[in-house]
């Protein structure tokens, strides 16, 4: 995908997570977010502080527009963009940024590219109903809050990465 196709559909998903924090809150079991997915396929090519930088106004623009509590989605995704570089070296090796490349489902194979985005799931999941609690609510509670919201995130990250994947638009 062209550099301007991908920054307007990460601009369109940027709106539908907005759409997602406002409209689609089912039970208090479940936080939806696709933003680790959307971090996750930024270009390698771009350096880790922009991506980090890229990933706070993310966040800070999802939280002014819909939560209600300012920086906690932004808190929850810089550690994700930060750590984004050694868990794409640990899911798909060292050739990915000697190459210049950006990883595909086609070309990496379906179980890394789960892999990968069940990791930044869990990582962002993990920071976000910690912060979100702020020890007002049991332990308990948070632990079937993650355990409900990790499969349902990684289902509806699956479907966004086919948005954003560079293979799926050749």
């Amino acid at each position: 995908m062209r550099k301007s196709g991908f920054w307007v559909a990460y601009s369109l998903l940027l709106v539908a997570q907005i759409l997602l924090s406002n409209y689609f809150t089912f039970t208090p079991y479940i936080t939806l977010s696709i933003l680790p997915v959307m971090v996750l396929c930024i270009s390698t090519r771009i350096q880790p502080y922009m991506c980090m930088l890229i990933a706070f106004f993310s966040g800070i623009i999802v939280d002014w527009l819909s939560e209600g509590v300012l920086g906690l989605n932004a808190f929850s995704l810089v550690p994700v963009a930060l750590l984004r570089n050694p868990v794409i070296h640990l899911v798909y090796g060292e050739g990915l940024f000697t190459r210049k490349e950006d990883f595909t489902v086609k070309s990496h194979g379906f179980a890394k590219v789960v892999m990968a985005i069940l990791m930044m799931q869990t990582l962002f999941l993990a920071l976000y109903i910690w912060a979100d609690g702020a020890g007002l609510r049991p332990f308990w509670f948070g632990l079937a809050r993650f355990f409900a919201s990790l499969p349902v995130g990684l289902a509806v990250s699956l479907m966004t990465l086919n948005v954003l994947a560079a293979d799926q638009h050749r």
